[in-house]
């Protein structure tokens, strides 16, 4: 039967001299038809590999573990959208997710770890005391001990975010790099753009809006 073969007896000799062949397909040159996973409602099959081995085929995929290096968290957040993909823009439009796609997940979980951990709500914008408004639009704010906001407080003073990240948390959707193989693990995760990475794709996303 006719399949996908990784065998090298169809090919010429380095000299560009035909081969003779005198062997059949093997099962173990067997190559399968690749995954494409695409972005939507979770669909995963099992397939049966060499050895009995399991490999786990992700065809449509909507969630995944992704952390945020610089501050050792990860979450389970929602994919949004394929942005960028090095191989081909086609991978772009259709939404398929492969390894090292860039993609836009839900910063809401990223965000509330942060008002928890810092007592600072990033969706604000501004500079301005973010306690303060977060008190007034919620009827009852969450009562804290001294301690607690001391300890909020003396966290907030030492740590300093990227202003590229913070400008993605007002508009609730982080870059993210998937690291994962989908076709292969069935999980979609990675983390989050950060530095020098995040730089080099926001000018490459720029490029392409102009192009």
């Amino acid at each position: 039967a006719m399949g996908i073969s990784r065998d090298t007896r169809h090919k010429h000799r380095k000299t560009g001299g035909r081969r003779n062949i005198h062997q059949k397909k093997r099962k173990f040159e067997m190559g399968r038809p690749s995954a494409l996973c695409k972005l939507g409602p979770k669909r995963v099959r099992p397939v049966r590999c060499r050895g009995g081995n399991m490999k786990y085929r992700a065809l449509r995929i909507d969630h995944g573990n992704f952390s945020w290096g610089s501050e050792h968290c990860a979450k389970r957040v929602r994919i949004l959208d394929v942005v960028y993909n090095a191989t081909s823009n086609e991978l772009v439009r259709t939404k398929t997710l492969t390894k090292n796609s860039i993609v836009q997940v839900d910063a809401q979980p990223f965000k509330q770890w942060y008002l928890k951990k810092y007592g600072v709500d990033l969706g604000k914008k501004g500079k301005g005391d973010k306690h303060k408004d977060a008190a007034k639009e919620g009827e009852e704010p969450e009562k804290k001990s001294g301690h607690v906001i001391a300890k909020l407080k003396g966290r907030a003073a030492k740590q300093k975010l990227e202003p590229l990240i913070e400008d993605q948390f007002q508009s609730g959707r982080l870059l993210a790099a998937i690291a994962s193989r989908p076709g292969q693990s069935g999980h979609c995760d990675g983390y989050i753009l950060e530095g020098e990475e995040l730089t080099f794709y926001k000018k490459k996303l720029e490029k392409k809006k102009k192009a």
